[in-house]
């Protein structure tokens, strides 16, 4: 796969490259499989896929319990999520997700083979989970505006 930190930082970056194009979203929620997607529900699913595998990451390094999330993931459209989407968004997304993609190539930057092969009983590999991390699911879903609906 690669270094583990790095695609986790690509796959962000293809979510920028095609939120890029939401800026012009039409306000219509995209149906994909039994779920629909805006450009909010996307970034706010990326940004929690994130936060909630680093969570589970940190707490099995420092040899704690993971705390479960309680999140309703991509299960529920907020009010929120059907807002439009600005440049102002994209800049705050930009920011905040570039900043997540570092955290985790510093941390898993760190790690050693062992540590990122490590098994745990009933959890994945921590490079399971930064392969799962580098799926695009979310900002695909949306896809690209320019071309779907440009």
């Amino acid at each position: 796969m690669g270094e583990p930190g790095r695609s986790i930082e690509e796959s962000v970056a293809r979510a920028l490259d095609l939120a890029r194009s939401w800026t012009g979203w039409d306000g219509v929620p995209i149906p994909v499989d039994d779920r629909v997607y805006t450009p909010h529900k996307a970034i706010r699913r990326i940004t929690d896929h994130l936060i909630d595998h680093l969570a589970e990451v940190e707490a099995r390094l420092a040899g704690v319990p993971t705390i479960p999330d309680h999140w309703h993931a991509s299960a529920i459209t907020t009010p929120g999520d059907l807002a439009a989407f600005t440049e102002e968004d994209l800049a705050e997304a930009t920011s905040r997700l570039t900043r997540l993609a570092q955290i985790w190539v510093v941390r898993l930057d760190s790690l050693t083979e062992e540590q990122l092969d490590a098994v745990t009983p009933g959890a994945w590999t921590i490079r399971a989970i930064a392969e799962h991390l580098s799926d695009t699911y979310y900002a695909d879903a949306v896809g690209d505006l320019a071309v779907t609906r440009g």
